[in-house]
């Protein structure tokens, strides 16, 4: 018997739209918990706007999304923002330490994060405790998405949301987050969405691909639909002979 992957994010009709353009239009589908969603497609597709909806930092014009079948609207953002955390391409980094970096999340919720455990979520991403009292600005740029990963596992999220997290990366330094990220889909059980332009990436790591195109999700399912497609469009794309 076929097993059924548990939902984590459900999308039911949902579009946006910009003074009446359409960036989303009527998007329906599923994340599952504990699996690896790559989210693929052309520049403005509306991928990075299908991700930050996920953790309520847009709103749908029309639609709803479900978070473990709880409509997202009605969980208080704080919340949302703790069980769903976010990596961005270019994540900021505060001026002061990698300790100062790490321990935000707590000191914005006025407790207090332990030395000893900073130094736990240095290990996670692969950091010696070395690093802990360095300057944030002088890291590399691999260095600087290695903490900004570990700040936001300080909440201990259920979901972890990343847009373009290797893009100005070395081949190096985005194989080491490569490696990261699917230990901790693995260890920790935690379900991730990613954002990619790298193809290839999109096949290795993913459990499950959406391919967006003009704001609309074209197709999705198991990430081998990226080579086995027959929609002309997907194709193209996979192809290269549309932008990425």
């Amino acid at each position: 018997m076929k097993q059924t992957n548990a939902t984590a994010i459900r999308f039911e009709n949902v579009s946006y739209e910009v003074d009446g353009i359409s960036i989303l239009n009527t998007i329906n589908g599923s994340f599952y918990k504990e699996k690896i969603t790559t989210l693929v497609g052309p520049s403005g597709a509306g991928k990075t706007t299908l991700l930050k909806m996920c953790n309520g930092l847009i709103s749908p014009s029309s639609g709803e999304l479900f978070i473990d079948s709880t409509p997202l609207f009605s969980i208080k953002p704080t919340t949302l923002r703790k069980n769903i955390g976010i990596v961005l391409q270019n994540a900021p980094i505060i001026r002061g330490t990698v300790f100062d970096n790490i321990a935000l999340p707590f000191a914005l919720q006025q407790k207090k994060l332990t030395e000893k455990e900073a130094i736990l979520f240095l290990e996670v991403v692969g950091l010696e405790h070395t690093f802990l009292y360095r300057q944030a600005e002088e890291l590399s740029g691999g260095q600087k998405q290695k903490v900004a990963i570990a700040r936001t596992l300080v909440n201990k999220p259920k979901i972890l949301l990343l847009d373009e997290i290797t893009s100005a990366l070395d081949p190096t330094s985005a194989s080491d987050i490569e490696k990261l990220i699917l230990k901790i889909n693995k260890e920790s059980k935690v379900t991730i969405v990613w954002i990619t332009h790298n193809i290839e990436q999109a096949k290795k790591i993913g459990h499950f691909t959406w391919i967006l195109m003009d704001g609309q999700l074209l197709e999705s399912g198991e990430s081998d639909i990226l080579s086995t497609s027959s929609n002309e469009m997907v194709q193209r794309f996979t192809n290269g002979v549309l932008e990425k």
